[in-house]
């Protein structure tokens, strides 16, 4: 369906003052002649830099910048969680690793529910029960094994030290402890006695000694894997939680393996998507709302218009709805990527969106909405080959389950509240998912992790992911518009003000300054419905070649990195 004409016209008193508020902030990209690296740490960013400096390569950095997040960023950065790394090498080859958290062999459809059917609140976000198998560590090592060129030992390294010698803590990082004050103090015998200074929160400027994490990570570095998943590790993470109401046995350990899948690809405007791929539903969803955006002209309808904001809101309503009822673990869920990424289906899609009427969301079926943490991290590498590293990972809420392995330091997850704990009932983020996701013996629960590379002619142009739950999807998409339809340079791109609309609730989400009032009442008046912005992603991006695609190279630089400002500990270092 073709655009209204007058559409235009709606730009005259918003687009100018959206645009001049998108970027008016926005500081220069950082900038790299031989690599880049993102990440939610400044001292995971030099770990990551410094593995590039010495010969490694983007996935050598990766792993490392890994296993040092886990020190550094102990909210978010992991052992005890999961995740997904997408990889595009030098030569053409792509490949997504998927070290999701999985559901216990004991685990059951109903295990978070009363007698009476219903959800039993907490059940399934504090505490071992809440655990699901954490598979950080085997993707770390199937990564660096396979695509990697360091030893094992040189790029763990970095992370023992920082752990057994301790870092300085600065605002950011004290403010990420703050928030779990109340879960340490509960858990005085291990992680109040880590992350508390005499019971009280640390302060900027006290450092952060982890010596249990450092043995755990030193008996990765002599083992790999089996550092992990068997021997006193494994022998800690299964009695905790067995004492602790908790289904983790040894046998779930030693069945737990990382999963190499082909990543979803797909094409926009002349540029390539590479994405993850189910078990997580990002790949999916932003390759099916890019093809629904691609039979409009937005560069034309303007950055933010009320007439561009309304086709993309509506594309993303529909995207969620297939995410929601259709989508789950490939290993138990028959997943239609064929026909949701089909050229002809997303036309249906297009020709279904009114250009001035907001769907009801309650309209649209099948199925009924999705969830997961705010509280992941992610990272994009790029080396001076030209191999370049997505990784999206997770404890799921800011510092998982609240509860540690003891005597190991490893922080565990909450990622079985992203299953569907019973249909139509929202998780702790608002969202509500269908059978597809439900909870099975050895299943991994759907994610929006989208941990995404852009390619043109066959040559990485961007990398880019972030965290941020259910906005994964939606922050990653708008931070790749941002630049292929309206020419922002990488920093620019990820500053901007951003929305998000996931189907259900009904309403759609803004931040401050994502558009004008005047923009604001034309969308209410099509029958849209906003509220305020949820938690801020943290995006990690990288574009190569120039600050934005329609750019030059800034002297000798080939590579830009843009970290969000919306969190206050990341670094985007190039060298």
């Amino acid at each position: 369906m073709k655009y209204e004409p007058f559409a235009k016209s709606l730009l005259a008193t918003s687009l100018a003052l959206s645009c001049l508020t998108a970027h008016a902030a926005s500081v220069a990209p950082a900038t790299g002649e031989n690599g880049m690296v993102v990440t939610a740490q400044h001292l995971a960013s030099h770990v990551g830099v410094d593995v590039l400096k010495n010969g490694g390569n983007a996935v050598d950095a990766a792993v490392a910048v890994g296993y040092a997040l886990a020190v550094v960023y102990p909210a978010a950065g992991n052992l005890g969680g999961g995740g997904f790394m997408t990889i595009q090498l030098a030569d053409g080859r792509k490949t997504f690793l998927d070290f999701r958290e999985k559901a216990p062999l004991a685990a059951t459809a109903n295990m978070y529910l009363d007698k009476d059917g219903n959800v039993v609140p907490d059940l399934s976000t504090r505490g071992h029960l809440a655990v699901g198998v954490p598979g950080t560590v085997s993707g770390m090592e199937l990564a660096l094994s396979k695509y990697g060129t360091k030893p094992r030992k040189e790029v763990i390294a970095p992370a023992i030290k920082l752990a057994e010698d301790g870092f300085e803590l600065e605002q950011g990082d004290v403010d990420l402890l703050d928030y779990a004050t109340d879960v340490f103090k509960k858990d005085m015998k291990d992680s109040g006695s880590i992350f508390l200074s005499n019971g009280e929160p640390m302060q900027v400027g006290q450092k952060l000694v982890q010596k249990d994490l450092a043995k755990t990570l030193r008996e990765i570095s002599e083992k790999g894997a089996d550092g992990f998943y068997k021997g006193w590790v494994a022998d800690a993470i299964v009695t905790s939680s067995q004492a602790n109401k908790g289904i983790i046995t040894q046998a779930d350990l030693d069945k737990y393996k990382t999963r190499e899948l082909a990543p979803i690809e797909c094409d926009y405007r002349g540029y390539h998507v590479v994405s993850a791929p189910p078990p997580s539903s990002g790949g999916v969803v932003i390759c099916q709302i890019m093809n629904i955006l691609e039979g409009y002209p937005m560069k034309d309808l303007g950055y933010h218009s009320a007439q561009g904001m309304h086709y993309q809101i509506e594309a993303m309503r529909h995207a969620y709805v297939d995410r929601n009822s259709y989508l789950g673990d490939p290993d138990f869920v028959k997943n239609p990527i064929a026909h949701l990424l089909d050229k002809n289906y997303a036309t249906k899609l297009r020709e279904a969106i009114n250009p001035q009427k907001a769907a009801k969301s309650s309209d649209l079926k099948p199925g009924v909405a999705p969830h997961e943490g705010n509280n992941t991290t992610h990272y994009s590498i790029v080396d001076k080959w030209g191999n370049a590293v997505s990784v999206t990972y997770t404890l799921n809420d800011w510092f998982g389950a609240g509860v540690m392995a003891s005597k190991t330091g490893v922080i565990l997850n909450d990622e079985m509240d992203d299953f569907t704990s019973k249909v139509g009932v929202p998780n702790m983020y608002g969202l509500v998912q269908g059978e597809a996701n439900a909870i099975a013996p050895g299943k991994a629960p759907l994610s929006s992790m989208s941990p995404t590379i852009v390619t043109k002619d066959g040559k990485v142009v961007m990398v880019v992911g972030t965290p941020g739950g259910s906005r994964i999807i939606t922050a990653t998409l708008l931070t790749m518009l941002n630049v292929i339809d309206y020419g922002m340079n990488i920093q620019e791109a990820v500053d901007a003000p951003r929305f998000h609309q996931q189907w259900l609730p009904e309403e759609t989400n803004l931040e401050a300054f994502t558009t004008s009032p005047d923009t604001v009442k034309i969308l209410e008046s099509w029958g849209h419905k906003f509220a305020g912005p949820q938690d801020a992603n943290h995006l990690a991006a990288i574009l190569v070649g120039a600050p934005s695609l329609g750019g030059k190279p800034v002297g000798k630089n080939r590579f830009y990195g843009a970290n969000d400002p919306r969190r206050n500990t990341g670094l985007s270092l190039g060298y």
